[in-house]
């Protein structure tokens, strides 16, 4: 699911994907994707996850909408990428009208959601990390996600269930993402700080490897 770009190639993009590589392939070779990718686990599972990603997703896109003036991030902040709404119909689908009320963030969502809510705040050149992190692994890896959970849980295509990894407002993702890279590549930060958000995208990778870690203890498999 990582995007491999030809060797010797310089500039922004290419310095938070180098940088985040090993944190990027312990997230996807995390053994509660393992499990829930490879059919070992039921829907409540996948559920589950949509659940917690609901709470990053809300504050990821909260803390947009208060930077979207930031000479920095407000050139990335695209209502075609937002994804609350889109998790808020499959979290109806799956889990019923009151599915927030069964809903409760575990230990590793309110440890990534506080560090969004501090970057947010405190240094939104930061906040960069966490974006580029979440929308171009979904536009990725996330499609080949969404094509298994249709055949797995039988949801139909496209439809309630899978709807997180619809962009219906990107036409053609390969086209958005390199005008996305050629936008980190133009961005206005200098290179110490381009190495810090680099920093930030590890640390990013490492909270999302965390929550699946939570997850796994939720949904052990039987011996």
């Amino acid at each position: 699911m990582t995007e491999t770009v030809s060797t010797g190639s310089t500039g922004f993009a290419a310095l938070l994907r180098d940088a985040s590589a090993q944190e990027h392939q312990r997230a996807e070779q995390s053994r509660f994707m393992g499990n829930l990718l490879g059919g070992r686990l039921g829907v409540d599972a996948y559920a589950e996850l949509a659940g917690q990603l609901w709470f990053v997703y809300r504050e990821l896109e909260q803390a947009g909408e208060r930077l979207a003036a930031d000479p920095v991030v407000g050139p990335f902040v695209d209502p075609a990428l937002e994804r609350t709404g889109a998790l808020e119909r499959d979290l109806l689908h799956l889990r019923g009208e009151d599915w927030r009320d069964s809903l409760s963030a575990l230990p590793a969502t309110e440890a990534y959601t506080a560090r969004l809510r501090e970057v947010a705040r405190g240094w939104a050149p930061g906040y960069l990390a966490h974006h580029y992190t979440r929308y171009l692994g979904d536009l990725s890896g996330g499609q080949i996600i969404r094509g298994i959970a249709e055949k797995t849980w039988g949801f139909e295509r496209k439809g309630d269930g899978v709807r997180f990894y619809v962009f219906e407002g990107v036409a053609n993702p390969a086209a958005f993402k390199r005008e996305y890279r050629a936008k980190l590549d133009a961005a206005a930060v200098d290179e110490v700080e381009r190495h810090r958000i680099a920093e930030e995208c590890k640390r990013a990778f490492r909270l999302n490897t965390a929550l699946f870690q939570d997850l796994d203890g939720r949904f052990p498999l039987s011996a």
